[in-house]
């Protein structure tokens, strides 16, 4: 059981950081393809803050936030105006610098061997009460003005520009959420694993995170949590005796097959609602019903 609570633990902390990239690529319209160098910016800012002055995570956290938000703004202000697969290259270069310095600056982060001794302080409860929060928060995101304005701009940024939005100030606040929650993720991580690694923020890492906003459904934040849901745990479900070694290619086969039956992803950009499901059930059975009075 304490096993299974871990992998539910771990799953919510990559949903915030799934949450994040869904700001950027679902909701604006941004493909990155490094937001794993954020993660690592948080989980190394949030973990050098509590080793080096004995802070509390509640500090930790905060600092890591706000070191992946300034370089995100940072890298943002210049990146942001490329189009198209120019900004995909560029975040792609700069997942690989942020590893690549972690990698060589042993004498703060560890190397390649590792930053250990983290105080393990995220539990279970935190990380489902912060993804509530988190989820709360991008909802009332996305249905205010910067989120419509968002939105926006992932349709037609041309459109968007002649009814008067600021584009590029609406895509550098995107990138400051999906940096900020992925700064989030990678703090909690630091405290919930004690230890990080270099290769735990390789480009693999990016493209499973955004991978699961695209099979989730780019428009759909409801498809983004279920798909977090599904994805995140799905290579442990599938790690039996039967399957131990083709788990992996498993999990590649269901993501190629979801891919091609549905290629809009589960939700694609549709949002489930308590009504929503209401009137589902009451269409479906509430017709049975009445047809059974009727005979």
């Amino acid at each position: 059981m304490t096993y299974w609570i871990g992998v539910i633990t771990v799953t919510g902390i990559w949903m915030i950081a799934i949450l994040g990239i869904s700001v950027l690529t679902g909701f604006t319209g941004l493909f990155s393809m490094g937001h794993a160098g954020f993660i690592a910016i948080g989980s190394y800012v949030c973990a050098l803050v509590s080793k080096t002055f004995a802070a509390p995570m509640w500090i930790g956290i905060p600092c890591g936030m706000a070191g992946a938000i300034l370089v995100g703004v940072l890298i943002g202000i210049p990146t942001l105006k490329l189009k198209g697969d120019y900004f995909v290259i560029a975040t792609l270069g700069i997942g690989e610098i942020v590893k690549l310095l972690i990698e060589n600056v042993p004498q703060i982060t560890g190397g390649a061997r590792g930053l250990t001794d983290i105080p393990r302080s995220t539990t279970f409860p935190l990380v489902l009460i912060i993804c509530v929060l988190c989820v709360v928060f991008v909802r009332f995101f996305l249905t205010s003005k910067h989120g419509r304005n968002g939105i926006a701009v992932r349709e037609d940024e041309v459109a968007a520009r002649a009814i008067g939005i600021n584009v590029a100030r609406q895509k550098l606040i995107g990138m400051a959420i999906s940096c900020g929650l992925c700064g989030l993720s990678g703090g909690l991580l630091a405290h919930y694993m004690g230890y990080l690694y270099p290769t735990m923020f390789t480009m693999a890492k990016s493209n499973e995170l955004i991978l699961t906003v695209i099979l989730g459904g780019k428009g759909s934040l409801t498809g983004t949590i279920l798909a977090s849901l599904i994805l995140v745990p799905l290579p442990e479900f599938l790690r039996t005796e039967a399957a131990q070694e083709w788990r992996m290619v498993l999990y590649g086969v269901l993501v190629v097959f979801v891919i091609i039956f549905r290629p809009s992803g589960f939700m694609g950009d549709r949002e489930l609602s308590i009504k929503g499901i209401f009137r589902f059930f009451k269409n479906r059975f509430g017709k049975k019903a009445e047809g059974g009075v009727g005979k």
